[in-house]
């Protein structure tokens, strides 16, 4: 888990670390706008990673392939998965409303 929040920071060193993290793998996903309990949430972070041809991510109409990473608004964006061949995981990486940088009990053991 602290090796997945520390590829967060790699990546996008000046993005403000994030609280949660959904691994998926196979996901596609229908158009939508995230939910949940709360007021919303942060920009997400989403990346790509497999052997796998198609699979791009779809934001407001726009196609966006997510190998090195698309931050979005997932709670006011629509978004959805575009079809895809091979093996797709995808990391999104997001805060929720209200959790502030000290409710992060992993950033003190983070990996550098």
């Amino acid at each position: 888990m602290l090796a997945a929040f520390a590829l967060e920071v790699k990546l996008f060193p000046d993005r403000t670390p994030s609280s949660t993290i959904a691994i998926n793998k196979h996901a596609q996903f229908r158009p939508h706008r995230d939910n949940g309990a709360g007021n919303g949430q942060s920009v997400s972070l989403i990346v790509g990673l497999g052997e796998y041809i198609g699979g791009e991510v779809i934001i407001e109409n726009e196609i966006h392939d997510i190998r090195n990473g698309v931050e979005f608004d997932g709670w006011s964006d629509r978004h959805w998965t575009a079809p895809f061949v091979g093996e797709r995981y995808s990391l999104v990486w997001f805060t929720p409303m209200g959790v502030v940088l000290n409710d992060l009990w992993w950033w003190e053991n983070r990996v550098e």
